[in-house]
């Protein structure tokens, strides 16, 4: 297969993608959705259908050209075996790395996580009915994998030791936790605030892309903030994440925690990014010269900013569009396809 023709393969995918994600049931996917789910109750219906969308989005025509077009058109040998340990936080999480491998005319040896086996083997499975050449690039394991020449591992700050002790010796990338924020400088409209809430619940903020704390400037006091998300009250219905806020309502309350509660989730003033399902960590700040030094000291920590693009925070993304990202929109900020080029 050449360059183009592994593009024309991804361009179908995600026409097929997008069609599936409006009507699952409809679908060959429906078995799939309906076990994913059964698996793993984090991944209900209408994410998987997110994340299908999410996939079909990043695999337009116009984008995946415009994406390629920094590199050079890459031969079709297969000469890097790349191992894929993908996370399992939220649906099909590890497809930009499956992407990246594909693309580049190499081989991907994929270690599936637990939590996410049965939407990456229908992935696979529907590439094969497109392009059978370019899925028999892709080696599936839920065990041990061998063979490999490079590794791309994603997941926490304790498995990233792990990763660091037994994959040193390979040209790697190893992803570490990173958490998500948002500025709030007191100028938003409602629309905005409310277009927040996809980027806090959505996955039930489960993903590295989910706004774990927020900014407020003076002019947005945490009650007028915690107004602005009443439309995601029915997340509440969902057994799993309101378990998850209970017992941190819990805590709070006999620990003496001081902190805000709309009856579905918790607002709490605390300086570190990340914070448990069902809990939204905030800090308030007065200078946007202040913003940006805290932005610096936590570059590092922070996978995604979301503000208005008038405050001026370099890669920022509009309010809403958090669990959205480009094709070029790299997780920690390392080019993929560079280092697969190298």
């Amino acid at each position: 297969m050449n360059h183009q023709e592994r593009i024309s393969a991804f361009i179908e995918l995600g026409k097929v993608l997008g069609e599936i994600s409006e009507k699952p049931q409809e679908s060959d996917w429906a078995a799939a959705f309906n076990r994913a789910e059964a698996e793993n109750r984090w991944f209900t219906q209408e994410n998987i259908a997110l994340a299908l969308r999410g996939i079909a989005f990043m695999l337009e025509a116009d984008k995946l050209q415009k994406w390629l077009s920094n590199y050079p058109p890459t031969p079709d040998n297969g000469e890097k075996r790349v191992a894929l340990i993908m996370a399992g936080n939220i649906p099909l999480v590890g497809f930009h790395d499956l992407l990246c491998v594909l693309i580049s005319g190499n081989t991907a040896v994929v270690k599936m996580s637990s939590q996410d086996e049965v939407l990456v083997q229908k992935l696979v499975e529907t590439l094969a009915e497109i392009s059978p050449e370019l899925a028999d690039r892709v080696e599936l394991s839920d065990g041990k994998i061998e063979g490999f020449t490079h590794v791309i591992a994603t997941g926490s700050n304790n498995s990233a030791r792990h990763f660091e002790y037994y994959f040193g010796k390979y040209p790697n990338i190893i992803r570490k936790n990173r958490n998500s924020i948002a500025i709030i400088n007191g100028d938003e409209s409602l629309d905005e605030l409310r277009a927040l809430g996809k980027d806090i619940f959505r996955y039930f903020g489960l993903g590295c892309r989910n706004v774990s704390k927020v900014y407020l400037s003076d002019k947005m006091s945490p009650e007028m903030f915690l107004a602005t998300l009443e439309d995601w009250k029915p997340i509440a219905n969902h057994n799993k994440y309101f378990n998850n806020y209970e017992y941190h309502k819990a805590i709070f309350l006999v620990e003496k925690m001081a902190h805000l509660d709309n009856g579905f989730l918790l607002l709490r003033e605390e300086p570190s990014l990340g914070c448990p399902v069902g809990v939204l960590h905030f800090q308030p700040y007065a200078t946007l010269d202040q913003m940006k030094a805290e932005v610096k000291i936590h570059e590092d920590e922070i996978q995604c900013i979301v503000a208005s693009d008038k405050l001026g925070f370099e890669n920022s993304v509009p309010f809403g569009k958090a669990q959205s990202p480009e094709l070029w929109d790299y997780a920690d900020g390392v080019d993929t396809i560079e280092f697969l080029l190298a």
